[in-house]
């Protein structure tokens, strides 16, 4: 993983370009935002695998995944838990959409969404296909961002 002081400021704001990252998926891929120029990329931080709000949020996206490929868009979901445990989660839960395991908190931590419990904020960043951030929300743990709001997010940074 890449990462200066610079980028972590630049990952923090909205209209700045999105700093590189690679983690590894639930599947061990490895998997690099850099591959992904091109395409808008929704990155959609929550907080932990198999807890109550994360799992609805998770399994929200996974009902609505035919309206999320529609965009177009690369959607990867990123929280602090382990390989092995996004695995487990997908497998679980019938989940589509890409798990990273952000085991160190160095991408949660690159973008400024950790929480001040330990892990990540329940967050969604949206890149642009030049690599710009278009869309940034945090949301209270207890609640999630809305589909319906983060398709609209994504339609916006592709010009739908």
């Amino acid at each position: 993983m890449s990462g200066t002081g610079n980028q972590v400021k630049a990952g923090n704001k909205v209209g700045n370009e999105a700093p590189d990252f690679s983690l590894r998926t639930g599947g061990g891929q490895e998997w690099r935002l850099a591959d992904h120029r091109g395409k808008v990329v929704a990155l959609v931080f929550y907080p932990k695998d198999e807890t109550p709000v994360c799992t609805k949020q998770m399994c929200s996206m996974r009902d609505r995944w035919t309206d999320y490929q529609g965009t177009g868009a690369d959607v990867a979901a990123i929280s602090v838990g382990s390989v092995e445990s996004h695995r487990r989660f997908a497998e679980h839960h019938g989940l589509p959409q890409t798990l990273l395991a952000d085991e160190e908190g160095k991408v949660t931590n690159l973008f400024g969404v950790q929480s001040l419990l330990g892990g990540s904020q329940r967050a969604v960043i949206v890149i642009d296909p030049q690599g710009v951030i278009r869309y940034r929300r945090s949301v209270l743990p207890i609640f999630r961002p809305g589909d319906d709001e983060v398709i609209a997010a994504i339609r916006a940074a592709s010009g739908q």
